[in-house]
């Protein structure tokens, strides 16, 4: 059986703005999971407040970060093909075709 790649890769153009956008994504997660290892080493008390629907702080914080992992999964996917677009779109530098 012969096994090749489903399609044809080259040279992404668009990686620089995938890293720089993929990184910037990935410290903004950490900050808000920081905040969150942050109130358990400070105040391990404070999860335990019953803040929505009968669920407690940990729960609803522990929920929102796999929430806002899914959602910033979301937006990168839309950027980069935006950008991927965009790029596909104009002609190559250089008088190149």
């Amino acid at each position: 059986m012969l096994h090749e790649p489903a399609s044809q890769s080259g040279p992404d153009p668009a990686s620089e703005f995938k890293t720089r956008l993929g990184v910037w994504m990935f410290l903004l997660y950490c900050l808000v999971y920081a905040g969150f290892v942050v109130i358990n080493l400070v105040s391990p008390t404070t999860m335990e407040l019953t803040v929505l629907w009968g669920m407690n702080l940990a729960v609803v914080y522990g929920m929102g970060l796999i929430i806002f992992a899914v959602i910033l999964a979301i937006v990168y996917d839309f950027a980069c093909r935006r950008r991927e677009s965009a790029l596909a779109d104009t002609p190559a530098k250089g008088g190149k075709q």
